[in-house]
């Protein structure tokens, strides 16, 4: 199971890279009050934002990726590994956009991290 660690960190990274996108293209797109009659100019400046087209784009390939996974490894394996992109998001967030990463996210990245190493260390 483990030769398939990096179909599965790929399909990972791929989820991850795809909230940051949609992250930085909802900062652009900005604050905006959920109404009826926000749904057409607000539904078309979304749909026309790169990095939302460029995030829905690394979901749908992160499925393709996901799918291969599955198809060669067990999901108690693979599935408990997605929570590295819980890691990835948090250090891409503090660097990309500024965000803080204070003790208890800290303590939180480090069980993370324990419970990756101890599923990847069952294969």
């Amino acid at each position: 199971m483990t030769r398939y660690l990096p179909l599965i960190l790929l399909g990972v990274l791929l989820n991850a890279t795809a909230q940051l996108c949609l992250k930085q293209g909802m900062r652009q797109v900005g604050h905006f009050a959920f109404t009826l009659e926000n749904l057409a100019p607000i539904g078309f400046k979304v749909g026309l934002n790169p990095f939302v087209f460029a995030g829905l784009t690394c979901y749908v390939v992160s499925v393709v990726v996901w799918l291969l996974a599955l198809s060669r490894v067990e999901v108690s394996y693979a599935y408990p590994l997605l929570s590295v992109g819980y890691i990835v998001t948090a250090f891409a967030g503090q660097h990309f956009f500024g965000e803080a990463l204070g003790p208890m996210r800290w303590a939180g990245i480090v069980v993370i991290c324990i419970g990756v190493y101890l599923i990847t260390r069952s294969a």
